[in-house]
């Protein structure tokens, strides 16, 4: 039996591979800038990270990779951030290099199994992540199945409709991405700097949401309302995510999770009291204790299931006297 299965975590700026036990302990991790030079250099990336991995245990039993975008039911990837990432046939290319079982899933579906395995949702079978960065998704675990929606779609939060501002950046990454990402604060700020306000905002060398977090740490009052207001509004698409799917955790993560000390307190007061009164009284706001771990861990937990499974299928063919079944078969 194997020690470990392979857990990659890639986004559209970094890897990160790690090998891990059943029980969720990372034995040995890499992470390196996601080399973008042409459409396989990613997989041909993870395939050489692997095999690093691999000389320092035993064996893997099986794989499993998170990627930033929406993953076809025959493995394919589309992935917006990724160059030429339009239909790329991830599982079937990794499975044939490492002859092992191999799944792809999005990152977001992967945070939320992985939360749900060994985070802040521990063996819970309903719950949501919200992950909020760059972007904005989440995760949902109903009846402890994934909620994928008729065309993969489904977590795509950051086109949540939470006030009724519209206009050019609403219409480009959604009602609720456009002012409460991280890129969000930082749209938030230089429309400050636009409006004759905000002279502190104008010395920063570099406008992000970490810069606006570090002036609203100094008493910067702009700087606080920014994050406030992204508070209120993640709040509101907490609400409503709560009304919808009634879970038991929610569960807040991704970069911005990082200055949750200036937007928190805002964040939980609005969605309990905008959410249904009953799921209310019942459900818990946790922050994430998995970090940037959550979709490795999900991914491991993916993994070590096509091992159950790629192991029950060898059992079933052996016992009819027929042949394994191909290990593309197993592909997501």
């Amino acid at each position: 039996m194997a020690e470990c299965v392979l857990a990659a975590d890639l986004g559209g700026t970094k890897l990160a591979l790690a090998a891990v036990d059943r029980r969720g302990r990372i034995r040995e991790r890499r992470s390196e800038r996601v080399d973008t030079s042409s459409v396989h250099a990613p997989a041909a990336q993870i395939l050489r990270i692997a095999n690093d991995l691999s000389a320092r245990v035993d064996e893997f039993g099986a794989a499993a990779v998170a990627v930033p975008g929406l993953v076809g039911r025959n493995g394919t990837v589309w992935a917006p951030n990724l160059r030429g990432w339009e239909s790329v046939p991830l599982a079937r290319m990794l499975c044939r290099k490492l002859r092992i079982p191999v799944v792809v899933e999005s990152d977001r579906n992967a945070a939320v199994l992985g939360e749900a395995w060994r985070g802040a949702a521990r063996g819970k079978p309903d719950v949501i992540v919200l992950i909020a960065g760059t972007g904005i998704g989440a995760g949902i675990l109903s009846g402890g199945r994934l909620v994928r929606g008729a065309h993969e779609l489904s977590g795509c939060a950051g086109w949540m409709a939470v006030s009724d501002r519209n206009g050019a950046e609403v219409r480009r990454f959604g009602g609720l991405e456009a002012f409460a990402s991280g890129a969000g604060i930082a749209r938030a700020a230089r429309k400050v700097i636009r409006s004759g306000y905000g002279a502190k905002f104008r010395r920063l060398e570099e406008l992000t949401a970490e810069r606006v977090a570090e002036l609203a740490r100094a008493g910067d009052r702009t700087a606080k309302q920014i994050w406030q207001s992204a508070g209120r509004q993640l709040g509101l698409a907490v609400a409503n995510l709560i009304s919808l799917f009634d879970p038991e955790v929610v569960v807040f993560g991704g970069g911005m999770a990082g200055a949750a000390d200036l937007f928190w307190d805002e964040l939980t007061r609005t969605a309990l009291a905008r959410c249904q009164p009953l799921a209310a009284k019942q459900v818990q706001i946790r922050l994430s204790k998995l970090g940037g771990d959550a979709n490795l861990l999900g991914c491991a937990r993916l993994a070590w299931d096509a091992v159950e499974k790629h192991s029950a299928l060898s059992r079933q063919h052996s016992a009819r006297g027929s042949p394994s079944r191909n290990l593309a078969e197993l592909e997501h």
